[in-house]
């Protein structure tokens, strides 16, 4: 028979550790960003999963290759996605960022957050392309989980 505790994780915003998650050097614009993520949790299928990231200072780029919820829990960011006006925001906003988007992140004020990701079921083949492309000269990195 199985247990609770096997169908459901928990874990409190400010008790888990956060360790280091660098952001891709090239894609930093400005600053020293030091980004730190904690996996809160995954599917079976390992194509759901929930994690807490916190950054510094910085500007960087940021590229979605997986469906991305987040929840901003402390701080504030200015992000540009695809060209549009910076739109601030804080504590309490909830962002969707879709595979394929691209977003500048200005981290103004240490950033922490929530983000509820989803592989979408092509991602594995949207993964391999971009990494691909990442080995191409001049490209950027291709993302990295931790």
């Amino acid at each position: 028979m199985m247990q609770m505790r096997d169908l459901v994780e928990a874990a409190h915003c400010e008790t888990v550790e956060l360790t280091p998650s660098p952001i891709e050097p090239s894609w930093i614009i400005e600053g020293r960003p030091e980004a730190r993520s904690h996996l809160l949790s995954k599917s079976a299928f390992k194509t759901w999963w929930t994690m807490i990231w916190s950054c510094t200072e910085g500007k960087f780029n940021w590229h979605y290759d997986f469906d991305e919820t987040v929840v901003i829990l402390e701080g504030s960011i200015m992000l540009e996605v695809d060209g549009a006006a910076p739109t601030r925001y804080g504590a309490g906003d909830v962002i969707l960022f879709r595979t394929g988007s691209h977003a500048k992140w200005h981290v103004e004020e240490r950033v922490k957050k929530v983000a509820f990701c989803r592989r979408p079921p092509l991602g594995f083949a949207i993964r391999a392309a971009r990494m691909l492309k990442s080995l191409m000269p001049g490209q950027p990195a291709a993302p990295r989980l931790t």
